[in-house]
């Protein structure tokens, strides 16, 4: 099976968790330091603005609570989008409120936010789907002037950029994912970025049962007495990082590099195998000051069925595909009731293929092969008014 998603890891990250077993200790220690320090200069931040956690979905229940939002309070988010974030805003007693997103591109614009906005918005939580940065930058500049928050889930743009900026630091907080189907990945977790320092170091107490210090052992080498006491600072639960997934992430991290550039060689394999297809649209191009991560490639059809018909095709070669995400509005559990029509189109007409750094060149031609036979075979059999069996 040709996979949607697949890391890559081996010897080195083999080694760096050897590297912990040998220390014999497993916890959260100075290896997640050094890989929260590693992350921070990463997206061009100072370490006091990051903190590790053991899920992307753990950061944005931890981003919410932060910021304060809670009963009768609003949240703007795209739909085409994980439940992890709309989750995070229900439980927190707010109210998801869902906007569209442009039906090509499926980020949002600034207007499909702004038609979203109510009188009691808080903040707008907003996805890079598929890595591509999307209008954060006009987004953020929107938020500051009606003095909203803004929360990046950047689980898809670990390497995006917009002008040098790096995705996840627009707003007032970011968080990004690192579970086994992203790029940098450390089987789970997931990272914090603050803007206000503050925020951060609560985040940091929160992420260990809001414990004001964490270690006994650092009290006692700094001759406390007593260094097994504890004081609770805010009832929080306990969702830290540790050093295997942390050693795993720091290697990760060095060959980011590699791995973005391999995604992006594929997307131009595709756009370009696709570029002469009927009844196939590629993505839609970035723009020049903007950087994907190329977390996900979609190709749209003409209609429903000439998407699914050819779900199921690849997969009968062996060729796994999937759209993502479930339109948020129509999950009964956040009763929205919205009609988005540039969402509802694109989760009708959009299948994503596999796009990950481990595909060969032949894996790739083949999915082009594939889509490109049974293109050209649907369009010949729309032309008679037949359907595909």
């Amino acid at each position: 099976m040709i996979n949607i998603f697949q890391p890559t890891v081996g010897e080195d990250e083999l080694a760096a968790v050897q590297e912990v077993f040998d220390s014999a200790w497993l916890g959260r220690g100075e290896r997640t330091k050094r890989f929260e320090r590693a992350f921070a200069a990463h997206i061009g931040a100072g370490p006091e603005h990051v903190v590790s956690t053991n899920s992307c979905t753990e950061a944005l229940f931890l981003a919410v609570r932060l910021l304060g939002i809670g009963t009768g309070d609003d949240v703007v988010l795209p739909t085409v989008n994980w439940v992890g974030a709309a989750n995070a805003v229900a439980a927190s007693g707010a109210r998801p409120v869902f906007c569209d997103v442009d039906p090509r591109a499926l980020n949002p614009t600034t207007d499909h936010v702004d038609e979203a906005l109510t009188d009691r918005t808080r903040a707008v939580l907003l996805l890079h789907y598929g890595g591509h940065p999307g209008h954060v930058a006009e987004i953020a500049a929107l938020c500051r002037e009606r003095g909203l928050r803004l929360i990046e889930d950047t689980a898809c743009a670990v390497a995006s950029r917009v002008r040098g900026t790096a995705c996840g630091t627009f707003g007032d907080i970011g968080v990004w994912s690192f579970d086994a189907m992203k790029i940098l990945v450390t089987g789970d977790g997931g990272m914090l970025y603050a803007r206000d320092p503050e925020l951060a170091s609560r985040a940091d107490r929160d992420t260990y049962l809001g414990l004001k210090e964490r270690s006994g052992l650092d009290r006692a080498r700094s001759d406390a007495s007593r260094w097994w006491d504890i004081d609770v600072s805010t009832f929080a639960r306990r969702s830290i990082m540790n050093d295997l997934a942390a050693a795993v992430g720091t290697v990760q991290l060095r060959r980011l590099g590699e791995f973005v550039e391999r995604r992006r060689a594929v997307v131009e394999q595709y756009d370009r195998g696709f570029a002469d297809v009927e009844g196939i649209t590629c993505p839609p191009p970035l723009p020049e000051d903007h950087e994907s991560s190329h977390y996900l490639y979609w190709v749209q059809l003409r209609d429903g069925p000439s998407r699914d018909r050819l779900a199921h095709h690849l997969y009968r070669q062996g060729v796994y595909t999937t759209f993502r995400y479930p339109l948020l509005h129509r999950i009964a559990a956040y009763d929205s009731g919205a009609s988005l029509p540039g969402a509802e189109h694109a989760a009708e007409v959009t299948l994503c293929l596999p796009l990950h750094q481990a595909l060969s060149d032949s894996d790739v031609a083949e999915v082009v092969r594939l889509v490109r036979e049974h293109a050209a075979h649907d369009v010949a059999l729309a032309s008679t008014g037949e359907g595909l069996r």
